[in-house]
């Protein structure tokens, strides 16, 4: 009897947290779906079903312009992120010494140093360096910030590869590039989805560096052109559009994370506990 109770307390909860998670989601799906400058209570879901909004935001935040800027930004940022950290564990996962030991914390030590807190003196370097401020700009910044916690994944993952298929190869004759290319990079597989996800999911909603580090409108990414439908005293929020621009910028990453959400969490959970 008393686990039927705990079972039901269980169930219940899991429950109660479905329903506090899934309804903002919920109020902003209905929201969407009504008509622009529509002020009717949120909480009167479903009641109608136009897609004006939808129409008004695609057009507003010119989101053709602003997809492609926010997949140039997303997609070079992660490939370059992926190839230095992977390099950069594979010899913190093989060699073992005080180097060694040392060049990992200091890696991790990047993950208590938020980016933000050192953005002017950033903004003030790129100004003295020339670097323009364009859609590529915001990149330095995204790699920079994500190696350190890539680099601990990847070395917890890396270290699960047993070391006898890179002697094979070695007896063969394959060079460290190959070893590392051909035979270790493969089996990241898991972890190199996960530092995709992390990563990627990080940088496509990133508004930020793209807001400081961006000059031109139409280089803008996708967060920084829906903070134009936020409104003002003269101009309040057309809340139905902002829902539904917010909506367009999430279906691409739903898309890929339920794609890739089954190597996701292998890569997470083997990259912790061998970590």
């Amino acid at each position: 009897m008393k686990g039927k109770y705990e079972k039901v307390a269980i169930h219940s909860g899991i429950i109660v947290f479905l329903l506090v998670t899934l309804a903002p989601l919920a109020i902003a799906l209905s929201t969407s779906f009504k008509q622009p400058g529509d002020t009717s209570s949120p909480l009167k879901m479903f009641t109608e079903f136009s897609f004006e909004s939808y129409k008004t935001a695609f057009f507003t935040m010119n989101f053709g312009t602003s997809f492609l800027n926010s997949l140039i930004t997303t997609f070079g940022s992660v490939f370059i992120i992926v190839i230095l950290a992977s390099m950069a564990a594979y010899p913190l996962a093989r060699m073992r010494g005080t180097l060694s030991k040392f060049l990992y914390i200091l890696f991790i030590a990047g993950l208590v140093i938020p980016g933000q807190m050192v953005v002017i003196p950033i903004a003030q370097v790129f100004d003295t360096l020339n670097i323009p401020s364009n859609r590529f700009t915001p990149m330095i910044m995204f790699i920079t910030c994500s190696i350190p916690f890539s680099v601990f994944l990847y070395t917890g993952f890396m270290k699960t590869v047993p070391v006898e298929i890179e002697e094979s190869a070695y007896l063969d004759g394959a060079n460290l590039f190959t070893r590392f290319f051909k035979i270790v990079f493969p089996l990241l597989s898991p972890a190199t989805v996960s530092v995709v996800i992390t990563q990627g999911i990080w940088i496509w909603n990133d508004y930020f560096y793209p807001l400081i580090f961006v000059s031109k409108q139409a280089e803008m990414s996708l967060p920084v052109t829906m903070l134009n439908f936020l409104g003002d005293k003269e101009n309040p929020a057309q809340w139905s559009v902002l829902f539904a621009a917010c909506i367009l910028c999430a279906i691409p990453l739903i898309i890929a994370f339920a794609l890739l959400q089954k190597h996701f969490v292998s890569g997470i959970s083997s990259g912790a506990v061998k970590g």
